[in-house]
């Protein structure tokens, strides 16, 4: 565990001494290197799931292939960052990659804890890092309303979930996610029961987002520069998955009769912001919005509890963390070069950046499921549990892949195909950087499709 953390601690040091001409050399290759070094966890051997014990860390199944994915985006993160951070000062580009390890810091810290507590405590820590870089190398002047509605929206549905933990410590005595699962089950019946269940899922909820209280998402990602926007959708949508599946499976018996409100929201959600996307005309809002609507999926299927759903919701996680990822670095290279996120006003670009046009087609294929990847293995493992759970959520579902087929298209061909407006002249190229940067989000994600049991090994 310390062989990550460690050298990711260290990074600070290194972006501070670094010289200036060779700091983002230097940062990518430590980053480069911790990340390989993390491929490591993907060996699990113990028949018990937990490896890598100490006091306070482990990792099992569920949370390796999270913490992977964590130390894989960070060398991603600089290579994005690199062009639009060059004109800024020198310190405060040194910040800005402080900023980006310690959120890595405390996300390696958040995954692998096995205090609930420590979890809670990362979890909420994370907000930090990711407010100061919307708020200071935000695009916008909305940036800090953006920042404020990510702030407000995060403490206050986590607060409940504060007290609620406090009360399970009381009443089993440990927080420990070793034992928890070993106790016997409280006989849970009264109202106050039920709050406290609320209580425990409402900021992982909100986290998702689930719809409804999904409204700081577009608004922090059109805002955040690509840095914030790509660990956004990547990996911080992720803790609240990510603790949903660890609490849920605590709140037997309540669960069953409890979760079908939010089950049914999180799909009609999925088909509303499907919707939404059909008509937008901010291309970073576009694919905000889609992550609302395949993070409602994994909801769904983290609160059925059945082995293919949450096989299925990691699965999906994962895959979404590649795509979402990759497709944002894409819409930057785009305002990069056009300075403009409007769709109406960017088209054609295929004739001018061929091969960024065939990475727009390939990223945009797997945002819509393609068959061999991933994506489409998470979405057929949630939604035939669906199935099976009452086949009436067929139809949520089957509208909600269709709608993602029609925006995922949508996006491709009015960003790409058609006449190349008349205002854009000397428009530069693009660069190797910027290439190596999509192709590492690829890579993965063709692994993944010749070795899925990386990310599926674990069974509830």
């Amino acid at each position: 565990m310390l062989k990550i953390l460690i050298p990711t601690i260290m990074l600070i040091p290194t972006a501070w001494l670094a010289p200036h001409k060779w700091l983002w050399t230097t940062s990518l290759l430590h980053s480069l290197t911790i990340a390989l070094t993390s491929l490591t966890w993907l060996n699990n051997t113990s028949e018990t799931g937990w490896t890598h014990l100490n006091q306070l860390m482990a990792t099992d199944p569920l949370s390796t292939p999270l913490l992977v994915l964590t130390c894989w985006l960070l060398p991603l993160m600089i290579l994005a960052s690199q062009h639009h951070m060059s004109t800024e000062p020198i310190t405060r580009q040194r910040v800005y990659i402080t900023l980006l390890t310690s959120l890595q810091m405390l996300l390696i810290m958040a995954f692998s804890a096995t205090e609930i507590m420590m979890f809670y405590i990362t979890f909420e820590a994370t907000l930090i890092p990711t407010l100061i870089i919307i708020t200071r190398w935000g695009n916008q002047a909305e940036r800090l309303n953006a920042g404020t509605y990510f702030l407000f929206y995060t403490l206050m549905s986590s607060l409940p979930l504060l007290v609620a933990l406090l009360t399970l410590q009381n009443t089993t005595g440990s927080l420990s996610l070793l034992t928890l699962q070993f106790n016997s089950y409280m006989p849970l019946s009264s109202f106050t029961d039920k709050l406290w269940w609320a209580g425990c899922l409402l900021a992982f909820l909100v986290k998702m987002p689930l719809y409804g209280a999904h409204l700081w998402l577009p608004k922090a990602h059109v805002e955040a520069p690509v840095a914030g926007s790509m660990i956004l959708a990547a990996v911080l949508l992720k803790l609240g998955g990510y603790g949903m599946m660890r609490i849920v499976p605590l709140l037997e018996p309540l669960t069953k009769q409890l979760s079908y409100p939010f089950i049914i929201l999180a799909l009609w959600g999925m088909v509303m912001t499907g919707s939404i996307c059909l008509r937008q005309s901010d291309l970073k809002s576009l694919i905000a919005y889609s992550s609302v609507s395949h993070m409602g999926l994994v909801v769904a299927g983290a609160l059925l509890q059945t082995p293919w759903s949450f096989s299925g919701a990691l699965i999906l996680m994962i895959a979404h963390g590649l795509t979402s990822s990759a497709l944002f670095c894409l819409a930057n290279t785009n305002y990069e070069r056009t300075h403009n996120r409007t769709m109406l006003l960017t088209r054609g670009l295929q004739t001018t950046f061929p091969l960024m046009a065939t990475w727009w087609f390939l990223f945009s294929l797997a945002n819509l499921a393609l068959p061999p990847l991933p994506n489409l293995m998470g979405e057929l493992m949630v939604i035939t549990s669906l199935f099976n759970w009452s086949p009436w959520t067929l139809i949520l579902t089957g509208a909600g892949t269709l709608i993602t087929a029609g925006y995922s298209l949508y996006m491709y061909l009015t960003t790409q195909r058609g006449p190349l407006p008349t205002h854009m002249i000397g428009l530069n190229p693009t660069h190797s950087r910027e290439h190596l940067l999509i192709a590492l989000h690829l890579f993965p994600l063709i692994l993944l499709i010749l070795k899925p049991e990386l990310i599926w090994g674990w069974t509830h």
